[in-house]
């Protein structure tokens, strides 16, 4: 095993004809604003909900990379971001009667093969790709609604205190329910949430140098989880009707901008400043 990894290692190092007097490192501190989503299925296709778009900050993160030549690089993040998204709750008249919010916060460990232009430009465009794994930091889903008339799935257990019941001919329910104050109905406190999450991030971008050794960094990001953020025995009570939740197996996505400023070390790549060396 060891020596696939090493010959695997060798071949891409070849692949990219890297000399050591090319390779650079930087570190950075970086920024973002987000788009998150929540793909569930089972939420997407119940007409008693309706995705709203959910804006989130990654306020913060730090940024190390190596530039094996002017085309390939390797860069690892850790960045903390907030994802998830609002569910408004719609009732018989499809009016918004409440919201199913769902908020998480996590700390990205990003690694990504970067692939760069080449050449000597102050300005280079950069394509990146890699693994992610995200540490749950803090986790809540939080549903609230007044009083309101609600057609429920087949199979769908009805919340307590429901009244006029009516059977339809397609196996749904129409019922009225009473309001609903902010109730928080899964946690990271109660082990609701697994407290790991792997992703797959990628990024398309442009580097600015501004000085000899400082550059700016802007990208489209985007990740999306490969495993559901809930715990097994979560899901497990769902699918088997011990809750009056419905099931749909659950992904995070991100979708952003993100900005930096980096420190080269050396120097940054442009004509420009490569001639103050």
């Amino acid at each position: 095993m060891f020596k696939r990894v090493f010959l695997l290692s060798v071949f891409v190092l070849a692949s990219f004809q890297i000399t050591w007097s090319q390779v650079q490192v930087h570190l950075g501190a970086t920024s973002a604003y987000n788009a998150t989503f929540v793909l569930d299925k089972g939420l997407s296709e119940d007409p008693r909900y309706n995705a709203k778009m959910t804006y989130n900050w990654a306020p913060v993160g730090f940024n190390v990379g190596v530039d094996f030549s002017r085309s390939f690089g390797l860069s690892l993040e850790a960045i903390l971001a907030k994802q998830g998204q609002i569910y408004e709750i719609i009732d018989v008249a499809e009016t918004i009667v409440g919201e199913r919010k769902i908020d998480m916060s996590y700390l990205s460990l990003p690694l990504l093969m970067r692939f760069m232009s080449k050449g000597n430009a102050g300005a280079r465009a950069n394509f990146n790709l890699g693994p992610q794994i995200s540490f749950l930091q803090d986790a809540s889903e939080i549903l609230q609604y007044t009083a309101h008339t609600q057609t429920f799935p087949q199979g769908t257990t009805l919340p307590a205190g429901a009244t006029d019941v009516v059977q339809n001919p397609d196996g749904s329910v129409t019922a009225t329910i009473p309001a609903q104050s902010p109730e928080e109905i899964l946690s990271k406190e109660a082990n609701d949430f697994k407290n790991t999450e792997f992703q797959i991030a990628a990024a398309l971008g442009l580097d600015i140098d501004l000085s000899r050794h400082l550059y700016l960094s802007t990208q489209i990001r985007a990740n999306y989880s490969l495993t559901d953020m809930r715990n097994g025995d979560v899901i497990e009570k769902i699918k088997n009707g011990d809750s009056s939740d419905v099931f749909g197996q659950r992904a995070n996505l991100l979708v952003g901008v993100q900005f930096g400023i980096h420190y080269m070390f050396g120097s940054t790549r442009s004509f420009k400043y490569k001639g103050s060396n």
